[in-house]
């Protein structure tokens, strides 16, 4: 790698951190409850040093309490999603996978379904989503290693993903069916649409630690999904152990993919979109892919997470909002860019 190419990477890095910090001071300032600027400087200062702003403690409460646990939450679910869509796409070396292709996003969602209905507390919800979200990628990861049979894995498991996906989003709606339709049925429904309007400190610190995890294994290794391009056979002639590097993705990709699915509801099109406008930026090369991708991924969700608060009178869900943009967004580039290397 040549100085040249080194100025370039840190200068796409630089320009994606200002982005994100320029978008994260917009969305604390506008809302139902408009703060300027300055206000916001004063009282982060203030809570700095420990002394009074001199505000009224209503701002206080909205940029502490709500809006910048809800920023840190849409930046780590945003980034999470297009790291866990990036890694996938590579071990799996197909550029139409997604972080719920092996069943993690409709697992997340039966569990939810099913806390709802049982009247689970909005912890218990989290904990059940992230733990169906867990299991739907163990039974498709377990499923498809015994099905092979000298077949190609990576194929195995995605069609394998899909069916256990397609499995869980039928129970989803059964769930639905005989759910109580004046209470239960719209709790699931708008869960199932993701948000990101209840997120508390609490809820980010319960994420913290496993999104944290997930994201250093997939940079520790994030260089042998290049090797992994090469196929199989060549990878294993390199040296790489491949069915142990793509359990090892899998893992941390599901980790990440579970944990913030698990506060924010089941939000589609980012894993998918953002990593194909990074390559865009960087190329194929994942020592570059998997940051940018994570800094495109929390700019993105960020953005549209404000404009969900403030386009019209009450809020829209943000799965909506990804849909909507998502798909014109994605037939786009694909319309607009050259055939490229996605793994």
């Amino acid at each position: 790698m040549n100085s040249t190419s080194r100025v370039s990477e840190k200068t796409i890095i630089i320009i994606l951190l200002i982005l994100l910090i320029a978008i994260a001071l917009f969305s604390l300032t506008v809302g139902r409850y408009s703060i300027s600027i300055q206000n916001i400087f004063s009282l982060i200062t203030a809570k700095l040093f420990g002394i009074d702003s001199g505000l009224p403690a209503v701002m206080n409460t909205v940029v502490f309490e709500i809006r910048i646990p809800r920023i840190i939450a849409a930046i780590l679910v945003g980034a999470a999603l297009s790291v866990s869509g990036a890694a996938y796409q590579g071990i799996f070396k197909n550029p139409l996978v997604s972080p719920d292709i092996i069943g993690a996003s409709s697992g997340a969602g039966l569990g939810a379904a099913l806390a709802i209905v049982l009247s689970f507390s909005a912890a218990g919800i989290q904990g059940m989503a992230f733990g169906f979200s867990l299991a739907a990628v163990f039974a498709t990861y377990s499923i498809g290693m015994k099905i092979r049979r000298g077949s190609d894995p990576t194929l195995i498991l995605i069609l394998t993903g899909m069916l256990i996906g397609t499995l869980f989003s039928s129970f989803i709606s059964l769930i639905k069916f005989m759910a109580d339709p004046y209470e239960k049925l719209p709790a699931i429904t708008f869960w199932l649409m993701g948000s990101l309007s209840t997120i508390t400190n609490r809820d980010i610190l319960t994420i913290l630690i496993p999104v944290i995890t997930g994201f250093i294994l997939i940079f520790l290794i994030r260089w042998r999904l290049n090797i992994m391009s090469f196929g199989d056979e060549e990878a294993q002639a390199l040296g790489v152990n491949t069915g142990k590097l793509r359990l090892m993705v899998i893992l941390a990709a599901t980790l990440l993919t579970a944990s913030v699915v698990s506060i924010s509801g089941i939000i589609g099109w980012v894993g998918l979109l953002i990593p194909h406008l990074a390559r865009m930026i960087t190329g194929p090369d994942y020592r570059m892919l998997i940051p940018v991708s994570m800094l495109l991924g929390g700019s993105f969700l960020l953005l549209v997470d404000t404009v969900a608060r403030i386009l019209l009178p009450m809020e829209i869900p943000i799965g909506i909002l990804t849909s909507i943009i998502g798909a014109p967004a994605f037939i786009y580039l694909l319309a607009n860019s050259k055939r490229r290397s996605f793994s």
